[in-house]
């Protein structure tokens, strides 16, 4: 019988030999990933801001504007791409940059047209750097190692394309007009003491 530390494991009276089947696992049922980037000022790159789950971009955009925009979060404008159709690069440390380590050469390809960001700090969010053509991933942060000289290391790469991409419309700026402060939750703008007070004159 298999001994245990545990009485409970005792109490089965397992054999030695003990093997039990691996259970099939089930399909997940949760939502697709999507990442959300967010502009909080005009002129300002976008940085990302972090994940959603939902059934389509559409709805991704929805729950972003939730969760990345409500009030006291500024933002400018908004966009969102499935996990999936993002290409990773390796991350780098040690003051390495991630472009040193690309090897190849940029082939002039400008069939598509991708975004880049770049993550510069271990631990920050991923900023866009800008765009990148070239006939593939590859070629494109090659295109990227070219058309933007850095000061600093670059730790890790995302790269995506453009028609990928889930943006909002500069004609829809005013979505993001929302209430900073719910002011119709504070009793003083009921004027509760004033309403009792003339209830009470009414009948005394």
């Amino acid at each position: 019988m298999l001994e245990s530390l545990d009485p409970r494991v005792n109490r089965l009276e397992l054999p030695e030999t003990f093997e039990s089947p691996m259970a099939a696992k089930d399909e997940m049922d949760q939502f697709e990933t999507y990442q959300a980037f967010v502009q909080t000022k005009e002129g300002k790159p976008f940085e990302h801001a972090g994940i959603v789950h939902a059934p389509n971009e559409e709805m991704a955009f929805l729950f972003a504007k939730e969760q990345f925009s409500r009030r006291g979060m500024f933002c400018n404008a908004l966009c969102v791409v499935k996990t999936e159709l993002i290409q990773v690069s390796a991350f780098t440390d040690n003051l390495q940059d991630v472009y040193d380590t690309f090897e190849g050469t940029y082939s002039g390809d400008e069939s598509k047209s991708f975004e880049v960001f770049h993550l510069l700090k271990r631990g920050k969010q991923h900023k866009y750097i800008g765009n990148a053509l070239g006939k593939d991933f590859q070629d494109a942060l090659l295109c990227a190692k070219e058309l933007y000289p850095r000061s600093k290391p670059v730790y890790n790469v995302w790269v995506v394309r453009t028609e990928d991409i889930l943006m909002s419309d500069e004609d829809d700026v005013d979505i993001w007009n929302t209430l900073k402060e719910k002011k119709y939750r504070d009793a003083i703008d009921y004027r509760a003491a004033d309403k009792i007070k003339a209830f009470k004159e009414e009948n005394r």
